[in-house]
């Protein structure tokens, strides 16, 4: 039997919450750091980058790691407004979020972009959590296969031996009042776990998209844990969900 990973599930904070809300909410999530320590669940928050360095300092004694929305494929140079991944990885950063479905939509980052952006962040030492998921509802077998075709090209010049994550989020799930099903994310992440069957790094597979209490339990033969947002804007409904992963895989005090 194969040995899964450490669960892991984090929440993106995207663009809702001013300055104040913000550190509010980072130090409020500061305060679950036993919690999280001994759940055996990876835990990562991904504020707005006003508030990354912010997010680094508060949470440095706890075992809540931070991630950033997005990054250049460049380490420097004149890239204006751009963010750089070697700074990210400066500013103690872990995680970055790359080929979100806004990204791709509302900007037009397309399959090449995020393989620039995911190789950047591989050679940095930072994990790419690379999103991905099919634009439209469709059976398990197609959204398999535009799955597995988003995530090899965004991984084509990632390491085999370098962490990273993946957060399968169906398109036309997120923001939605319910999840999809949770047949059709099993059968969408097994096929994803055995196309990644090949790389030696850890390799851990999220759902996002609506992703709420109760889900994980329903899902967890596919995934490694969940990838959430307004939900867990709520610091009291993200520990539900944490202590929800940490009795399911049996965690605690790993």
């Amino acid at each position: 039997m194969t040995t899964r990973p450490r669960p892991l599930v984090g929440v993106s904070l995207k663009m809702y919450f001013s300055l104040a809300r913000t550190r509010s909410y980072l130090a409020d999530l500061a305060g679950l750091g036993p919690v999280v320590a001994d759940s055996g669940v990876d835990v990562f928050v991904v504020p707005d980058f006003l508030n990354v360095t912010t997010a680094v300092d508060l949470l440095r004694d706890t075992p809540v790691a931070v991630g950033a929305q997005d990054v250049s494929w460049e380490d420097y140079g004149a890239l204006t407004g751009e963010v750089s991944p070697a700074a990210l990885a400066d500013a103690g950063v872990r995680f970055v979020e790359i080929g979100h479905a806004e990204r791709r939509r509302m900007f037009a980052e397309d399959d090449i972009v995020t393989a620039r952006k995911a190789a950047a962040v591989a050679r940095n030492g930072l994990v790419p959590l690379v999103c991905i998921g099919e634009n439209v509802a469709v059976d398990v077998e197609d959204a398999a296969r535009s799955a597995i075709d988003q995530v090899l090209a965004a991984l084509e010049d990632v390491p085999a031996d370098a962490e990273v994550a993946i957060g399968y989020e169906p398109n036309w799930a997120i923001g939605q009042p319910e999840p999809a099903p949770p047949e059709h994310v099993v059968g969408v992440t097994t096929r994803l776990r055995e196309a990644l069957a090949h790389r030696s790094g850890t390799t851990r597979i999220l759902y996002g998209g609506s992703a709420g209490p109760g889900l994980f339990t329903k899902v967890a033969e596919g995934v490694d844990g969940l990838f959430l947002g307004r939900f867990a804007h709520d610091v009291h409904n993200f520990r539900a969900v944490i202590d929800e992963i940490a009795d399911h895989r049996g965690t605690r005090g790993t």
